[in-house]
């Protein structure tokens, strides 16, 4: 329904939807995510201090140590400390523009413009641009699970962010405007202090004070769809996904849910921190556990870039929630 409905709206506003051959929808779907999906990696459940299940992945945020709490809004009440990370969102990452592969929905011909894919910058040094698609994807309320929790959000299926129409996304210049401190974290002085967070990443512990740094992924600035290429493609698509993250919450698209803060609802956060999200790849194939903000695409990537696909790109992603619930 909700492709059809897409598909609808361009042709309203007069836009050709001849498939693209280099956009090749796979078979994903939000059915076929919710199976594959890591159900443990929602985990550690915090309740009231104590910890009730154990995941897979290492929480190195622990959960609010306020077993009571209060809050005024949406109406007076008085609960119980949950933690946990949910499932609630999808980020595309495509070279094509306006494919999305996770819905099955083929690309709009755009005359080979707002185009990604690996370039020369003309100093040698081999770059990677993608476009990112940012995706409100409720799984446990597509689920139809424990709908009436207060902590969990029910939203449909939406699209809520296309970097193809921000052009702050596809500038590194006019992208300076909201992100002056560029100029102090993004150089190789600065990512000296990311092979620290390298090492920590591989065991589910990305370091928050290092906001400028992605791990093995490299340095979060700028924040746009421009990024150094690695010897990992899969893992460059992982680092723009990653720098969206952080993008979307300089521009108040995404808010803070976790710590004190967090538990009566959602509160702006322009620095991001790392610890509060998981990505998981789902699109075109599959990896059965989640990945911090960092972690080396050895450990993951393996098999994940089949022939003939190309380079369109989902991945699942988990954000912190502390939650007062009643």
């Amino acid at each position: 329904m909700f492709k059809k409905i897409f598909l609808a709206g361009l042709l309203v506003f007069g836009i050709s939807i001849k498939e693209s051959k280099a956009c090749v929808v796979t078979d994903v779907g939000a059915a076929r995510i919710i199976l594959e999906m890591c159900h443990t990696c929602m985990f550690p459940l915090t309740i009231a201090q104590v910890p009730i299940l154990l995941g897979p992945m290492y929480d190195p945020k622990p959960a609010v140590r306020l077993p009571i709490c209060t809050c005024i809004d949406p109406f007076p009440r008085v609960g119980i400390q949950v933690s946990f990370f949910e499932p609630s969102r999808i980020i595309e990452t495509v070279t094509d523009p306006f494919c999305f592969p996770t819905l099955g929905i083929p690309s709009v011909p755009t005359a080979g413009k707002l185009g990604g894919g690996k370039n020369n910058d003309g100093s040698g040094q081999q770059n990677t641009f993608m476009q990112v698609h940012y995706m409100i994807f409720p799984a446990y309320a597509l689920m139809e699970l424990v709908t009436d929790f207060i902590c969990l959000e029910v939203n449909g299926v939406d699209y809520a962010y296309l970097s193809e129409v921000d052009p702050m996304w596809n500038s590194d210049v006019l992208t300076a405007y909201i992100q002056p401190e560029a100029l102090l974290f993004g150089n190789p002085v600065t990512n000296l202090a990311c092979i620290a967070e390298s090492i920590t990443s591989m065991a589910f512990y990305p370091i928050d004070p290092l906001f400028w740094c992605m791990g093995s992924w490299g340095n979060a600035y700028p924040l746009t769809g421009h990024k150094n290429t690695s010897d990992s493609f899969i893992q460059d698509t992982a680092g723009v996904a990653a720098r969206s993250i952080y993008s979307l919450h300089r521009k108040l698209v995404l808010w803070g849910s976790f710590g004190v803060e967090g538990l009566c609802g959602q509160y702006p956060l322009p620095i991001w921190f790392k610890t509060a999200y998981r990505l998981q790849i789902v699109n075109p194939i599959s990896h059965p556990l989640a990945m911090t903000i960092g972690q080396t695409g050895l450990m993951w990537d393996f098999l994940k870039k089949p022939p003939m696909l190309m380079d369109n790109y989902g991945y699942l992603l988990f954000k912190k929630r502390d939650c007062c619930a009643f």
